[in-house]
């Protein structure tokens, strides 16, 4: 259904249901706030980052009074105080937060334009981020989780709750818009596209963003979206608007695109001056403040002059008390900035499981049965969680009724439905993106990356879903299991060979699992999905189904610690640090040698201590990995064994990895270009007589 808002018609339009005093009061107190910041606060240096809302307040004051359900849930970006305002946020904490002291959003980590808000009873404010058109696909994400609450779990509160997020008219020519627009209408979600449109991103028009400057008229042939599109500096059409708009998503359970232009009165930020607008844009844009409108709108016939006067007052002594006690807040401890990058024993109150609890380490293996690959040893627990936590989902491209390039979610579709286990649009930044909203919502996401080199276009959700509990200072953490294969299997390629696990080690707030073979696949999987903090767990390729990677299945109640090195060998005279599908060939090589093989098995966290005693013990250090040699990971472990262990080494630490090329495809060009067991037992060879 596809209807376009006549604004002859809303001009018109009855009043609806709108308490315009609170609307006038926090828009209000959104404009003494902006005022105080820039002409005071920002000169002095105690605000660093500033974006005024002139132009865009009263629409999203109007927006943010009509979020009442429990689970409703709205992501915004960094012009949305206005919004926050309406949902309940104090002055002191807006302003507390734009000036970095202790509390507030972030408690100093991030920029107070960066807002999040956990309100258990009420509508919550999702984590923003700092990129343009990131909060789509997770916003996407917490309106399929609503429907997963209310069909699957059978939840009340949350079949009336919807979800909503913002953007500008720049934002929507991101991948996460258009990611998100997929998802929201093949799928039928409760989700609102609220996206206000001052005609610039920046400096750069409208039109560079979207073929003649209107979303709305573009989107007129999409399917499964209703689209209004009207003024938001005239009270009533935009109350009208805004209401049928949530009403429809709230009603219908269906995705609806609003878009109200709104002028952007002050720069971009405080520090944009805007001298790519003419004069007469800018007196255009000023003509069409809502705030002028808003009064004519309420004084005298809704509203008398003296009760329009007496809010002011009262909001420029709300700001002024604000700021008194925004001051009075200490500034936030130092040693402070090192907590919550990982769960670490407070939990946070917002996302993954309430009724959490530190899962059990059982890591003493019970072998049942023949021995089994990885690629049986992954699906049966996958299916044992999915058949003990109903929160758990599975999602992919490909990973239905295929199973799975690689066969590994093989039949577990036609066990648990559609709900649970199911495909997804290509898109990885969608997959990712939603897999974050879901988990905030209190599902726990299992999302599989097909391989390695797909995850690039994911990039910026995985970096903020790993950020995320740091820089809410714990407010909220989005706990999940992202399942990647990597690494070569019979040839290679550059596109489906990668490993780069480095990549997610410069993500903090990631712990990343490493595998070799099909018992500690197990462990490390079901610790993974019964913990509390995000992870990456890579499945490599060619060990999948590698005859020396099979193991009997080791129990159903299995379960390895992160950061616990298994050695494989023993012995006196060279230690080998390595992981995932150089582990075998580590151990092959190693046959016949006195040396301690090491398979780290995670890299967040991983083994400092064992590789360290190692070395004290034997005196020599040879790291092997697929991955390329400059910034690889073993750069890293050999820089802590050259300082923390250079008094017992007889010899340099060593290297051999990839050379720093793609992953070439012939097997012979393969075979050279990989850490091969001739490769390293010359390399250990070498060492031993150094």
């Amino acid at each position: 259904m596809v209807r376009a808002a006549a604004v002859s018609t809303l001009r018109n339009a009855p009043d609806i249901a709108v308490d315009w005093r609170m609307v006038l009061r926090h828009m209000a107190l959104s404009r003494a706030l902006d005022e105080m910041e820039e002409t005071r606060l920002v000169p002095e240096k105690k605000v660093l980052y500033q974006f005024s809302a002139r132009g865009h307040d009263m629409a999203q004051v109007l927006l943010g009074l009509q979020l009442t359900a429990r689970h409703d849930a709205v992501c915004g970006y960094y012009r949305s105080r206005p919004l926050l305002l309406a949902l309940g946020i104090g002055a002191d904490d807006a302003l507390g937060s734009a000036m970095g002291r202790a509390g507030g959003y972030s408690g100093g980590r991030d920029i107070g334009v960066v807002f999040n808000h956990p309100n258990p009873d009420g509508a919550s404010a999702l984590p923003m981020s700092g990129g343009v058109g990131a909060q789509y696909t997770p916003t996407a994400g917490w309106a399929q989780a609503l429907e997963y609450h209310a069909k699957v779990l059978g939840s009340e509160d949350h079949a009336r709750s919807i979800s909503v997020v913002l953007g500008g008219d720049g934002s929507v020519a991101s991948n996460g818009f258009w990611s998100a627009l997929t998802i929201a209408t093949t799928q039928k979600l409760p989700m609102l596209f609220y996206i206000e449109d001052n005609g610039f991103g920046i400096s750069v028009p409208s039109t560079f963003q979207t073929p003649g400057g209107n979303i709305a008229e573009n989107l007129a042939s999409w399917q499964g979206l209703t689209i209004l599109s009207g003024d938001g500096t005239d009270p009533a059409e935009a109350a009208t608007l805004i209401a049928e708009a949530v009403a429809i998503v709230r009603e219908d359970r269906a995705p609806v695109l609003l878009r109200l232009t709104v002028p952007r009165l002050q720069g971009h930020s405080f520090q944009d001056t805007q001298t790519y607008k003419s004069d007469k844009v800018v007196d255009a844009e000023w003509a069409r403040d809502p705030w002028r409108r808003l009064k004519s709108y309420l004084v005298p016939t809704r509203i008398s002059a003296q009760d329009w006067e007496a809010e002011l007052r009262t909001a420029s002594e709300t700001a002024e008390a604000a700021l008194i006690a925004a001051e009075a807040r200490p500034l936030p401890v130092p040693s402070s900035v090192m907590q919550h990058v990982f769960f670490d024993g407070e939990m946070q109150q917002v996302g993954g499981r309430a009724d959490w609890s530190p899962p059990a380490i059982v890591d003493t293996a019970r072998p049942e049965g023949q021995r089994i690959n990885m690629v049986t040893a992954i699906r049966r627990v996958l299916e044992q969680e999915l058949t003990s936590n109903p929160r758990m989902v599975v999602f992919g491209e490909d990973i239905g009724q295929k199973g799975g390039v690689h066969a590994v979610t093989l039949g577990l579709q036609d066990k648990f439905g559609t709900s649970r286990v199911f495909d997804t649009s290509l898109s990885e930044e969608g997959i990712i993106g939603r897999a974050v909203g879901m988990a905030l919502a209190g599902l726990l996401p299992v999302p599989e990356i097909q391989f390695r080199k797909y995850a690039e276009p994911a990039t910026e959700q995985l970096n903020d879903c790993g950020s995320m509990r740091w820089r809410t200072n714990n407010r909220f953490a989005a706990p999940m299991v992202v399942r990647m294969p990597v690494g070569f299997f019979k040839c290679g390629d550059p596109w489906h060979s990668q490993t780069n696990e480095v990549a997610f080690l410069h993500s903090p707030g990631w712990m990343v699992a490493s595998p070799s073979n099909a018992e500690d696949a197990v462990g490390l999987l079901r610790t993974a999905l019964r913990g509390n903090d995000p992870v990456i767990f890579l499945e490599h390729r060619a060990m999948l189904d590698h005859s020396w990677a099979r193991r009997p299945w080791p129990g159903d109640d299995f379960a390895l610690p992160f950061g616990k090195a298994r050695l494989v060998a023993e012995g006196q005279d060279a230690t080998i640090v390595t992981w995932g599908g150089m582990v075998d060939r580590c151990a092959e090589a190693a046959l016949g040698l006195s040396v301690d093989v090491i398979d780290l098995r995670t890299l967040s966290p991983w083994d400092r201590e064992a590789v360290l005693a190692s070395v004290r013990k034997t005196h020599r250090c040879l790291i092997v990995h697929e991955d390329l040699q400059t910034a690889g990971f073993g750069a890293e472990i050999a820089a802590m064994v050259a300082k923390d262990a250079f008094t017992a080494l007889d010899a340099p630490v060593e290297r051999l990895t990839m050379p720093d090329i793609p992953s070439p495809h012939n097997p012979v060009l393969l075979e050279w270009a990989v850490p091969s067991v001739a490769a390293i037992r010359s390399k250990l060879d070498d060492l031993m007589g150094f």
